[in-house]
């Protein structure tokens, strides 16, 4: 997908970094010893072939002149807290970090390598698979996500805070936030802002029944995961995640929202029973919400092409109807 966010570097800059990493010794020599790496939306990310011929993936932080949506702001750093949280307390298949450098001297933003994975983006490859071999790697996606939302944190919100004992609270925080984005950039919802706003007040009594902060990974979905002869191998794009209600995982929209896919695999998988009312009700604050950064983040990162736009204006209005309001 392409994206202004997409910082790519020069082969000069790209030798510099991995100097900076690795050393001098193994450094690349010659050309095509970097391909960039195409299915993320966000970052821009690229598998590098060491001389010693090992390979390894830098990923690298959007530049610091361009505008991201305020949930976006020090997306790396998290990145980098959350991998260090997964590798330490689960089993969650995660990269390790060779080097991470944030000072900014080889280009202008945050940077870090990690091996590359081998394995397929089950993203991609999920329609050329046998329904039961899907089925069985959401069932994977499922356990896994519930190992991640078993961490317990000390408050809602940002990883390493502050934080709020009110789920309430920093849930309406951040669909403000996305609010606030669209209205500063003039982006058409389709719906008037305040409506939005009454909508969201109206049934936020649900997320009162939130109350233990936990760790969630936020953007767990099939094209987050790498996969190899029938096994998960790598889980990436962790910058994200923060402490909040585990059922505003991607995987459980689709128990809302038929777009978002099958959801029974990746439920029991996770071991969750069927949604209860007022679970429901939250998830669907959680689909509102997901359907406004998917509008909103076309026009931030420069997006040429509508179809996003389009898709997600139509799941917006369906978002809006499974809270009560329709358009007239």
């Amino acid at each position: 997908m392409e994206s202004v966010t997409k910082n790519r570097q020069s082969p000069a800059a790209l030798r510099a970094m991995v100097e900076r990493a690795y050393g001098g010794g193994r450094v690349p020599v010659g050309e095509g010893w970097a391909t960039e790496l195409g299915h993320g939306w966000f970052n821009v990310a690229y598998r590098v072939l060491l001389r010693d011929g090992a390979e390894v993936v830098v990923k690298i932080a959007p530049p610091s002149e361009v505008e991201v949506m305020t949930y976006e702001r020090g997306a790396m750093a998290v990145e980098l807290r959350m991998l260090d949280l997964l590798r330490t307390h689960t089993s969650v298949p995660v990269p390790v970090v060779h080097f991470a450098d944030r000072s900014r001297e080889l280009c202008d933003a945050d940077y870090f390598f990690m091996p590359y994975i081998d394995g397929d983006n089950l993203g991609v490859v999920a329609k050329q698979l046998p329904a039961a071999a899907c089925d069985s790697l959401m069932e994977q996606v499922g356990a896994f996500n519930r190992e991640i939302n078993s961490l317990r944190g000390g408050a809602f919100g940002p990883l390493d805070g502050p934080g709020d004992p009110s789920w309430r609270r920093v849930f309406t925080g951040m669909v403000e936030d996305v609010l606030a984005d669209g209205e500063r950039r003039g982006v058409d919802l389709g719906w008037d802002y305040d409506t939005v706003r009454t909508v969201v007040d109206v049934h936020a009594g649900s997320l009162d029944e939130v109350t233990e902060p936990r760790l969630v990974e936020w953007d767990l979905w099939a094209g987050n995961v790498l996969v190899r002869d029938g096994k998960i191998v790598g889980v990436i794009d962790h910058e994200r995640a923060f402490y909040g209600d585990p059922l505003i995982e991607s995987g459980f929209a689709g128990t809302q929202m038929e777009s978002f896919g099958f959801p029974v695999p990746f439920m029991r998988g996770y071991g969750h029973p069927e949604l209860t009312g007022t679970e429901r009700v939250r998830r669907r604050l959680y689909c509102l919400h997901l359907m406004l950064i998917m509008v909103i983040e076309t026009v931030y990162r420069g997006h040429t092409d509508s179809r996003q736009f389009d898709w997600a204006r139509i799941r917006l209005d369906e978002s809006m109807a499974l809270l009560g309001r329709t358009r007239r």
